[in-house]
């Protein structure tokens, strides 16, 4: 049974308590969960919540991931590449790269992507790199730029080669930059070139954009408020906070047109 949308707002804030926690789900249902990605502990006061309320801001892992794949549609097409880097404490611990064999991969893909059928055919298989990811990626926070896309595609991925769905917490870096820093836009290759956060950047290679997008996720540290302490409070903030009023004019296109 899935956990409704009232128990996981009270896991990230309140709290539900031990023995209504325990009679809506078994000690089975509760390690799934946390085979899914979602770690929910019980804490000292008797009430089960995630445990990214508990985990200070420093000693939390991120895992900041980009995909590549062959069309929009998780139910169509599949990844075919995939990126992604751990950070710990302004700290890029560890990473994870891999191409997908595919079968088919359009021009336009390629044209986009400058990958091809063929440098993916002695590259892993969709299963085996989806069981490495998932155990690479374990119960740590799913950061990407619009989250959503990747989030949702990687857990289409999964169920398609037999394993569970992702439950992991998940933040959008662009949720967090509307939130951090006032731009005209908020696309990662126009960030990284406003914010020269990545000067080795190749967008539309997964491992690029995701250190590009881990970069970012440094960056905004800078700007956050100082009640943030835990996780889970960096996760409620890019949710909840009001977003900055952006400038009514693109500073690249002044400058542009200085330089004109």
């Amino acid at each position: 049974m899935p956990i409704d949308d009232k128990t996981l707002r009270l896991l990230s804030k309140k709290g539900v308590p031990k023995v209504l926690f325990e009679n809506a789900y078994s000690q089975m249902q509760r390690e799934l969960f946390l085979a899914q990605g979602l770690n929910i502990e019980l804490q000292e006061d008797n009430c089960y919540r995630f445990e990214t309320t508990k985990i200070p801001l420093d000693d939390a892992v991120f895992c900041i991931v980009d995909i590549e794949t062959n069309g929009s549609r998780s139910d169509k097409y599949q990844v075919i590449e995939i990126g992604a880097v751990k950070i710990k404490n302004h700290t890029i611990i560890d990473t994870f790269e891999s191409l997908v064999t595919c079968k088919e991969i359009s021009e336009h893909i390629t044209e986009i992507t400058g990958i091809d059928v063929e440098m993916t055919k002695d590259a892993p298989s969709l299963e085996d790199v989806m069981l490495d990811f998932r155990i690479f990626l374990g119960s740590d926070i799913f950061v990407a730029h619009a989250v959503k896309f990747d989030y949702n595609f990687i857990s289409a991925m999964m169920q398609r080669c037999g394993l569970e769905a992702l439950l992991n917490r998940k933040l959008c870096t662009i949720d967090l930059a509307e939130r951090t820093i006032s731009s005209y836009r908020y696309g990662l290759s126009y960030l990284n070139e406003q914010l020269e956060l990545y000067k080795d950047a190749t967008h539309h290679r997964a491992l690029s954009d995701a250190i590009t997008a881990a970069k970012l996720f440094k960056h905004v540290y800078d700007f956050l408020p100082k009640e943030i302490e835990s996780a889970e409070d960096l996760l409620r903030f890019s949710k909840e906070a009001a977003r900055l009023k952006r400038p009514k004019f693109d500073p690249a296109y002044i400058e542009k047109e200085k330089e004109d």
